[in-house]
């Protein structure tokens, strides 16, 4: 597929916020949109420089397991169960050293964490 092709699918696929479709399409052809990204429009360009972003930094994408005891840690905090929670935060401790998970928990789960000195305070 040639460049104005690419970028053709990827102006459409954001026009229509299949925005996965888009960063596939981004993704295969990271390289080549840098040097002629003036073909796409303004929503694809910012895209492609998150996309872009993502690459040349330490970005490590969720696993499954991780995003699994996330929304366990949100459950548990909404419940108010202590018992789990301080379960899950023994078993997980190094999950939770993470900087870049803090906008994956809930308010009440910051609350809490934050209150067991699981995470530190923002």
């Amino acid at each position: 597929m040639d460049i104005e092709q690419v970028c053709k699918e990827i102006n459409n696929s954001v026009d229509e916020l299949d925005l996965v479709t888009a960063r596939k399409y981004i993704e295969e052809n990271i390289d080549l949109l840098n040097t002629k990204g003036h073909f796409l429009n303004k929503n694809a360009r910012e895209l492609l420089k998150v996309v872009t972003d993502m690459h040349n930094s330490d970005y490590k994408p969720l696993q499954r397991n991780e995003l699994a005891i996330i929304n366990t840690i949100n459950a548990y905090a909404t419940k108010f169960d202590l018992r789990g929670l301080k379960l899950l935060v023994k078993e997980n401790s190094q999950l939770l050293l993470r900087e870049d998970l803090l906008p994956y928990f809930n308010k009440d789960a910051k609350i809490v964490l934050e209150g067991m000195g699981a995470i530190s305070k923002h």
